[in-house]
């Protein structure tokens, strides 16, 4: 999934995800998730290739990461209260 569209796909998904798991309200609504999202698979997919020396290499691992990464950036931005500014 290296297209932008791919990127776009992916991210609003796991955004969703991640607003559905982290308690609380999504900063910025469906754009904030969405962006969440793809903050997350970039996250997720850095720290994969860091601690697994790989990336995901298919759609359901690509989501998969993405939805750990934003998950962690949700949680992050809801705890420091800079949510509101996405």
């Amino acid at each position: 999934m290296g297209t932008i569209i791919g990127w776009l796909i992916v991210g609003a998904i796991a955004g969703g995800v991640a607003s559905l798991i982290v308690p609380g309200r999504t900063p910025g609504g469906a754009v904030g998730a969405v962006i969440v999202g793809i903050l997350g698979g970039i996250l997720g997919g850095f720290l994969m290739r860091v601690i697994f020396g790989s990336g995901a290499n298919n759609f359901i691992g690509s989501l998969i990461v993405a939805i750990i990464g934003s998950v962690g950036v949700l949680f992050a931005l809801r705890k420091t209260g800079t949510g509101s500014r996405i």
